[in-house]
């Protein structure tokens, strides 16, 4: 598995009505940030893509920059309601509570 593969996807719904969409690794979670309006950026949005550019150079564990990249999408109410998080051990996934 590609070190900067997510454990498991994000699951995200853009709006409602499209599809949901999911993320797998931290370049596709660094696309989708740098492609946020500038109008919506924020502190949430800045440790989000901090995390995800620091997973690239090894400097963040890509873990952390997924659960940046989620904390972003949730607060932005962007994380779909069926999303999975990982569990501490053993690769165990729960649901979310939003």
């Amino acid at each position: 598995m590609d070190r900067l593969q997510f454990e498991v996807p994000v699951r995200i719904a853009p709006a409602p009505g499209l599809p949901v969409e999911e993320i797998y690794s931290v370049e596709q979670a660094l696309d989708f940030l740098q492609n946020w309006p500038a109008r919506r950026q924020g502190k949430i949005h800045e440790a989000a893509f901090n995390a995800c550019f620091g997973a690239t150079v090894d400097v963040v564990k890509t873990e952390d920059a997924c659960r940046a990249f989620m904390t972003f999408c949730r607060v932005s109410g962007l994380l779909a309601k069926d999303m999975m998080v990982p569990g501490k051990r053993g690769g165990e996934a729960r649901g979310l509570r939003i």
